[in-house]
């Protein structure tokens, strides 16, 4: 079975309040990332494989903890910090283990546990049906 990616951000990426070089490096950390969302790299590693200084990650990914997106925490285990994307944004093995994830995220930021992302809401109301929407030319 296919993979399967989060729709909550995949299909409002284009309007997330991020630089597009914020949202290219989170469709690299998507691509890198495991299922469920565990990044295994290390952001200098990062660095080498996107081709940028360390601290070029840092501000790249600074915007996307800002959001929930990608959630950071100091790592005991390795000097540093570990990061990993937030299960609402990780991509799974199949919509059962994707469904699965979500109610135990819900849960989770329900009891406090988890931080909710910080995503803008829809700034305009959708066209009423049987209405055209109000396109103009930029």
């Amino acid at each position: 079975m296919a993979e399967v990616m989060s729709p909550i951000v995949a299909e409002r990426i284009w309007a997330l309040p991020v630089s597009g070089a914020a949202t290219k490096f989170l469709q690299y950390l998507i691509f890198r990332s495991e299922f469920g969302g565990q990044l295994p790299v290390r952001q200098k590693d990062m660095a080498r494989e996107y081709k940028i200084t360390p601290q070029a990650v840092s501000n790249l990914m600074a915007p996307l903890c800002d959001l929930n997106i990608v959630l950071r925490h100091q790592s005991e285990a390795r000097q540093g910090n570990s990061y990993r994307l937030h299960p609402l944004v990780a991509k799974y093995q199949s919509p059962e283990a994707m469904e699965a994830a979500f109610r135990n995220t819900l849960h989770s930021i329900k009891a406090g546990e988890l931080p909710n992302l910080k995503l803008p809401a829809y700034a305009t109301t959708p066209p009423a049906e049987g209405q055209p929407p109000k396109l103009q030319v930029a």
